[in-house]
């Protein structure tokens, strides 16, 4: 007799109170917390970009570059935490090669792509006029090096032999980059709401079942890519600051680079400018989070008496101090006080970011900790050290995996869509 080594899903991580079924378990873990808040951050970055290609706001044509990258850099993670949660992820690909329009799952395959392949055409017109600089710059060379010549040959392929720079060429381009950001828009929000969809559509879950549900996605999705890009363009600000102060790398042997009082002053526009855009978002998605919170109060459905020992009592450090006061009051009161600095607002999107990440936990994990018996509850205990591989995808490790992969991806892209040229290297 062969002794049974499988275990059931969920069954390592889940701890059962009261009278709960028996092939009940927490399913979703860690990695479908951190689906919706990848994807979340993909379509939230794209905003600012669009703030600036689309509705002329100036003051961000910096930031709005650097959001571009970073967000193009985030897309490839976004699918990342799917893979990681199922059991055979060569399987994934099939939701892309098989489209079927009444299939949540595919509509999602289809949007990723769709937004994938436009963002990259936007990239490619952004940035074609550096392609044809750095491969005539390579190609003008008198002594290249075998790394040269790859580059030369590689950033060639890149221009698909547009070679005309011309200000009619350019100005062209400049039209494209618009046409496709205003095209992607209504992509970026559906690509978020879908996760939204995806959860307020399963009629078996009481706190899941809400039309609001989507619409709420898609504001908090815009607010922790909004802080995501601020945080992020600070800290990137930060490294050229220090690199400026010490001379290193271009600043040693290049007279035109920025100084460290232009950079200081570039990045303090910026932010405030940005910051305001993250209020409004702010104040949209905290709005929308607490009509559905008293609307559920308000109506008493038949799954009010669970679902209220679960939001006022069992969950209540998570939802009401983690992610509401912690991660929406106070960073909220940090951006509105008079004296607004960068240092504070950076504080500020850390902790919005950290509200926004209560947020999806407590839909994904906080909806599963009830019974459908409806007299019973279950708790999810993270796994901390990955002594399996079930344990590592589905625990912390995991999860930092996930967070740390599209800091990789930005920094490969950073050599190819340099995230801060010149403004007369680009349009």
């Amino acid at each position: 007799m062969v002794e049974q080594a499988m275990h059931v899903h969920g069954e390592l991580w889940t701890v059962k109170e009261l009278f709960v079924l028996p092939n009940e378990y927490i399913y979703w873990s860690i990695q479908i917390v951190m689906y919706p808040f990848m994807t979340g951050l993909v379509a939230g970055a794209f905003v600012l970009s669009s703030l600036y290609h689309v509705f002329g706001v100036k003051q961000l044509k910096e930031i709005a570059r650097f959001s571009l990258v970073f967000s193009f850099a985030l897309l490839p993670v976004a699918m990342m935490p799917l893979l990681l949660h199922l059991a055979q992820p060569l399987r994934g690909m099939h939701v892309l090669m098989t489209p079927h329009f009444t299939s949540a799952i595919s509509a999602f395959g289809i949007v990723f792509m769709t937004y994938a392949f436009i963002v990259a055409s936007e990239l490619w017109f952004e940035y074609r006029k550096h392609f044809v600089l750095t491969t005539q710059a390579l190609a003008a060379q008198t002594e290249k090096s075998s790394f040269d010549n790859l580059r030369m040959h590689f950033f060639k392929l890149l221009t698909l032999g547009a070679m005309d720079i011309s200000n009619e060429a350019i100005q062209k381009d400049h039209n494209a980059v618009k046409k496709l950001a205003t095209l992607v828009i209504p992509v970026a929000c559906f690509l978020h709401g879908y996760a939204g969809f995806i959860f307020g559509s399963v009629k078996a879950n009481a706190l899941w079942m809400t039309p609001l549900m989507p619409v709420i996605f898609i504001c908090s999705a815009v607010v922790s890519g909004i802080a995501l890009c601020i945080l992020c363009y600070v800290l990137t600000m930060e490294i050229r600051k220090f690199m400026a102060k010490r001379k290193i790398s271009r600043w040693a042997k290049d007279p035109s680079a920025p100084s460290v009082e232009e950079l200081q002053s570039a990045e303090n526009q910026e932010i405030q400018v940005v910051s305001n855009y993250l209020l409004y978002f702010m104040i949209a998605a905290i709005t929308l989070e607490i009509l559905d919170l008293i609307f559920r109060g308000y109506t008493q459905m038949k799954s009010w008496d669970i679902l209220r020992e679960v939001i006022l009592e069992r969950d209540f450090t998570k939802i009401f101090i983690m992610q509401y006061a912690i991660g929406n009051a106070l960073p909220f009161l940090l951006m509105i006080l008079p004296g607004r600095t960068v240092k504070r607002t950076t504080v500020a999107t850390v902790l919005v970011m950290f509200g926004v990440f209560m947020m999806r936990w407590n839909v994904v994990i906080g909806g599963q900790a009830f019974s459908l018996s409806f007299a019973g509850f279950m708790h999810y205990h993270l796994p901390i050290l990955p002594t399996s591989w079930e344990t590592f995808r589905e625990g912390l490790f995991g999860a930092l995996t996930v967070m740390a992969t599209p800091f990789v991806i930005f920094w490969f892209l950073n050599k190819i869509f340099p995230a801060f040229l010149k403004e007369e290297e680009v349009h």
